[in-house]
């Protein structure tokens, strides 16, 4: 009995693991090896679940347990791993940050994360039709033949597509890691950015804050969704034993939830609403849609007032993705720099899945009138966590982020007078730290043009550099090429002593170049 009680532990416990693990593995090695590696061991996991066996009824249920942590952890790793990916790709190119990345750049990343909605409706669309495949009814008494095949072959399925999913990351998304190592090769980094880490620590301590403690407080929420299903089905249908009832329940329930992803993916870039007050609304429609029953328990578990509940358990759910549960996926890499992104995400998300192992664990002490005192008040934590600590990044570049970032590892805060630390882009921590009284336009402006002008002189300087010397093969010049106009203007309007130290670094090169080229003619000779 105990290990049937720590299947969903297990569960959850291999999830954090892969969400700390993966995401320090993810800024380490590069973001493409940590995809590879979580489709890798999620493959693995799921032939272990379809092939889980045991000698005695406890046996199985042990091997079952252990295969579910071990697949767990692959599920865990794809959270920091697909929401950095999805965000560093979904960077727009070029010198001046593009338009569809500050207006878009929020909607392909939740547009990626609401595969998970769909996700959960195949699979329990594929255990209905199973069901009634091995079984020929969904009522019980259920063989012990069809609940092996229903099982076997519900984690069979996803098993071919998650194989599919190996080889297309490790054959077509050989860039994933392309913004991690030019960051990590304009710091000059390596191995792991420790000091990135420590000034994220340092500097970012309250957006950890907001995005961890938002995570926890929408994990129990999500978790406590279930509390309104058991409720109304022993209303509607007492003394119903059958499963197809609350698989039913559950695949309406998923349905309306992806109405809320796709809302969410729709309305997250909005300047009028965006990321901050989705959460912050979604937080405190499902505390509504909580402490409503919770202080009327018996009234709406009656017969004649069970599909205003029921109506409230859709709704806590739709305004559950509607909210927190996509935002909090997008925003705990958004807020956080390149270098240490996945280790970020995963220790956010960690502690949110932390938030369904405290929820899974009470839940088993305290009787259902209880839970519903309980649970409502994380969603006003949620949303009070949110408003203090977490800054709005809706319309922001994230290159411009970045550039903040540089200031900030160079020990120049102070110098940033960027978009970055606009009032509007911070939290209402930040801004009563002061960190917004240095956003100034102007000077902006033209450090801005002195960065580039920096840099263009620079690339003249490198132009006749030997490709080989490149470290790693992973080069910036296409993401970071002058435009004709913007090279026209810097060589107008560079000074002349510029121009001439760049002139005589070129003809330098250009005699050594050339004396190299005289050296291995008379070489040649020689030996002839």
């Amino acid at each position: 009995m105990r290990w049937t009680e720590a299947l969903e532990y297990l569960e959850i416990v291999g999830i954090m693991v892969g969400q700390v693990l993966v995401g320090y593995l993810g800024d380490q090695l590069g973001r493409r090896w940590g995809l590879i590696q979580d489709a890798t061991i999620m493959f693995i996991g799921l032939l272990m679940l379809t092939s889980a066996w045991g000698v005695t009824q406890e046996g199985w249920v042990i091997c079952y347990a252990w295969a579910l942590f071990f697949y767990g952890v692959g599920v865990g790793g794809e959270y920091p791993m697909t929401a950095t990916s999805g965000m560093e790709n979904a960077v727009g190119s070029g010198k001046v940050s593009t338009k569809d990345d500050r207006l878009h750049r929020g909607r392909k990343v939740t547009a990626a994360f609401l595969m998970q909605g769909w996700g959960q409706f195949f699979n329990q669309a594929i255990l209905i039709i199973l069901l009634l495949i091995f079984n020929r009814t969904g009522n019980p008494p259920y063989s012990k033949l069809a609940t092996q095949w229903t099982y076997r072959v519900s984690f069979a399925i996803p098993a071919v597509g998650t194989l599919w999913l190996v080889y297309y990351r490790y054959y077509k998304m050989k860039s994933a890691s392309k913004q991690l190592m030019i960051a990590k090769r304009k710091a000059n980094v390596t191995g792991y950015d420790t000091k990135s880490l420590k000034l994220t620590l340092t500097y970012f301590g309250p957006r950890l804050i907001a995005t961890a403690g938002s995570w926890f407080a929408n994990d129990v929420f999500f978790y406590g969704n279930k509390l309104f299903q058991n409720e109304f089905i022993k209303v509607i249908t007492p003394g119903n034993s059958s499963v197809m009832t609350g698989w039913l329940y559950n695949l309406i329930n998923v349905g309306v939830s992806l109405c809320g992803y796709y809302l969410a993916s729709f309305l997250i870039d909005n300047k009028l609403y965006g990321r901050k007050w989705m959460m912050i609304i979604g937080f405190l429609a499902d505390f509504i849609l909580f402490v409503v029953p919770a202080f009327n328990f018996k009234f709406f578990t009656t017969p004649e007032h069970v599909h205003a509940f029921q109506a409230m358990y859709f709704l806590s759910s739709f305004f559950n993705q509607f909210g927190p549960n996509s935002v909090t996926f997008l925003v705990a890499a958004e807020v956080f720099p390149t270098p240490i992104r996945a280790t970020a995400h995963g220790f956010a998300a960690a502690v949110g899945k932390s938030g369904a192992l405290l929820a899974s664990v009470l839940y088993n002490y305290i009787d259902t009138q209880t839970k519903f005192y309980v649970v409502p008040w994380f969603g006003l934590a949620g949303a009070l966590v949110t408003w203090l600590f977490l800054p709005d990044t809706t319309g922001l570049d994230l290159k411009e982020q970045e550039r903040r970032w540089s200031y900030i590892r160079a020990g120049k805060e102070e110098d940033y007078h960027g978009i970055a630390v606009h009032p509007k882009h911070l939290s209402v921590w930040e801004n009563m730290r002061g960190v917004g009284k240095h956003y100034d336009a102007k000077l902006d402006y033209e450090a801005k043009i002195n960065e580039m002008r920096a840099e263009w002189v620079e690339r003249q300087q490198n132009k006749f550099d030997d490709p080989k010397d490149r470290e790693g093969g992973v080069h910036d010049d296409d993401e970071d090429e002058f435009d004709t106009d913007v090279h026209g203007y810097f060589h107008r309007t560079t000074s002349n002593s510029n121009r001439r130290r760049q002139e005589g670094v070129l003809q330098e090169k250009e005699v050594e170049s050339e004396s190299n080229s005289n050296s291995d003619e008379i070489s040649q000779e020689k030996r002839q």
